[in-house]
């Protein structure tokens, strides 16, 4: 059968294979938490799961519509699969790479393809900005998300078969963003660069002189879902991973807890004239970090190479004490799961 996208407006007069997304009028294939993924292509990415669903051949996908409810990389590669299913399963793990580096950040260049994935996720990003808006700059515009990443979709899916082909063609796009993750992630790996884990709260502690992008930032965190990054000049952020958004499938969680008491304690400390502010647990990469609360959502989801980090005059042994101190007694009385409702976490956290 040959698919076609739709804007996902149109799901209420054609049933669609719904990617990335949740619709009672559909068959769905999401991470997100609560979809009704079948266990048996259950996935941590939404790629993932519509790769699995191809592979097995369910007969749920006999359906000649697929849409989204909004665009990046992770559903795009799973709607794109849909529509060039055979071209698909012959990159299946490039394109498995590729939603693990768009979702997640988390990019393994000891993977074989992880260069080739970072390269075409990195030309995704460029055209994006250039030719249409920033990840969630929709927010601040009349028309939202999910009218106007149809337009993104259209594009790309036009595209991107030319490219994965040979992303070298595309060089010109793509080659300051992968330079950029490059030069950051040999950072990570630097004498000065220190990292302390806390696998018993989920958190890895990433000490550096200076901010990365995401790709480089989040390279040693796989298997983690709190980042509290401390860089020089007593500037910090701590930051949930999309992981502990959505549903993963490769091992249990602990929920999200509110950042809000440990702002809190934080600003009892704080003498820099800046506050500790923080981001709800329902967003989907919540923040806490000073002055946050300035940050329009599109400058919050973007790399910290882009935003200012303000010092704070709290020492960075006793801002580290502080955080997992909070959180191990958070989490003194929980033990990771899979497949956590928005229910019970925000019956946690009332």
């Amino acid at each position: 059968m040959q698919r076609q996208f739709i804007p996902f407006s149109e799901l209420r007069n054609h049933k669609a294979i719904v990617v990335d997304s949740t619709h009672a009028n559909g068959f769905m294939l999401s991470h997100w938490r609560g979809a009704p993924t079948p266990d048996a292509i259950r996935d941590d990415t939404s790629a993932g799961i519509v790769l699995g669903a191809l592979r097995l051949q369910l007969p749920e996908l006999d359906l000649p519509y697929v849409t989204a409810n909004h665009f990046d990389i992770d559903g795009f590669v799973g709607v794109w699969a849909l529509l060039n299913p055979e071209q698909a399963l012959e990159h299946e793990e490039l394109l498995r790479q590729m939603a693990l580096i768009g979702d997640f950040r988390e990019l393994d260049l000891n993977h074989p393809l992880a260069g080739e994935a970072l390269k075409l996720v990195c030309w995704i990003n460029a055209r994006e900005r250039e030719l249409f808006y920033k990840p969630f700059a929709a927010d601040e515009m009349e028309e939202k998300e999910v009218m106007q990443c149809a337009g993104k979709f259209t594009y790309f899916l036009q595209a991107f078969g030319r490219v994965l082909q040979d992303p070298d063609w595309e060089r010109a796009a793509w080659e300051d963003e992968v330079g950029s993750v490059l030069l950051g992630y040999r950072d990570m790996y630097k004498p000065e660069t220190k990292l302390t884990r806390h696998p018993e709260i989920g958190l890895v502690i990433i000490e550096i002189p200076h901010p990365l992008h995401y790709y480089a930032l989040f390279s040693r965190t796989t298997g983690f879902d709190m980042v509290l990054t401390c860089y020089d000049r007593n500037r910090y952020e701590l930051e949930y991973k999309y992981t502990t958004w959505v549903d993963i499938a490769s091992r249990p969680t602990l929920p999200r807890i509110s950042m809000a008491p440990l702002a809190a304690q934080l600003n009892q400390m704080e003498t820099s004239g800046h506050r500790w502010t923080y981001d709800a647990v329902t967003e989907t990469g919540p923040l806490l970090r000073l002055d946050g609360d300035q940050l329009k959502r599109e400058e919050a989801y973007d790399n910290p190479t882009e935003r200012e980090i303000f010092s704070s005059a709290i020492p960075v042994d006793k801002l580290k004490q502080v955080v997992v101190n909070y959180y191990r007694q958070a989490y003194a009385h929980l033990q990771p799961k899979y497949n956590w409702s928005w229910k019970a976490i925000k019956e946690l956290n009332t």
